[in-house]
């Protein structure tokens, strides 16, 4: 009888592990994304239940026009390093809708630009060494079941300009689409 009893205790316990409703976002997930505005290449490291760190590099498009000249556009490296909450991602997974942390969340985006290269039509295009630190509201969702994502955000903050020791206000939209790997 002990031994029974024994072998359902052990039959439950692994049950309720299989079985059990994921809470918090990801371990640790791998995403490439494109935009109209460049592409970019990034991991979200699970830090609690809640709150990731999303490290970044990618290229920004950018560009330039002026009344008596062609557009210049470029291609910008960037470095980005921000932490999310994912708020509401516990009531999602109990809905089974935050796969691949699919959630609303708050960030506080840090973006590096450095004066390494620029990939542009003008020969002489460069960019100063810069620095933006913009708190923001984003959304992320996986499109259908598949590890195929969205992910939108808006923000106001801050651009350092590093030589110049100068800064301005800067905004960010950003408009992503992308893949997970796990």
């Amino acid at each position: 009888m002990k031994k029974n009893i024994k072998i359902i205790t052990l039959l439950l316990i692994i049950f309720q592990f299989t079985y059990a409703q994921k809470t918090g976002v990801e371990q640790s997930l791998f995403n490439v994304q494109t935009g109209f505005l460049g592409v970019w290449v990034n991991n979200e490291y699970r830090l609690s239940n809640q709150i990731v760190l999303r490290s970044e590099v990618g290229l920004d498009l950018g560009f330039q026009g002026c009344s008596d000249c062609n557009t210049v556009y470029g291609l910008i490296p960037i470095i980005s390093l921000e932490p999310r909450w994912y708020y509401n991602i516990n009531k999602r997974n109990s809905k089974n809708r935050g796969a691949n942390n699919s959630a609303n969340f708050l960030a506080l985006d840090i973006n590096y630009y450095p004066d390494l290269f620029v990939i542009s039509n003008d020969d002489n295009a460069y960019v100063q060494n810069q620095i933006a630190i913009i708190p923001k509201w984003g959304i992320r969702r996986s499109i259908g079941k598949s590890n195929f994502n969205y992910e939108a955000g808006i923000g106001i903050g801050v651009l350092y300009y590093l030589d110049n020791k100068v800064s301005e206000t800067t905004a960010d939209l950003h408009l992503r689409i992308g893949y997970t790997f796990k």
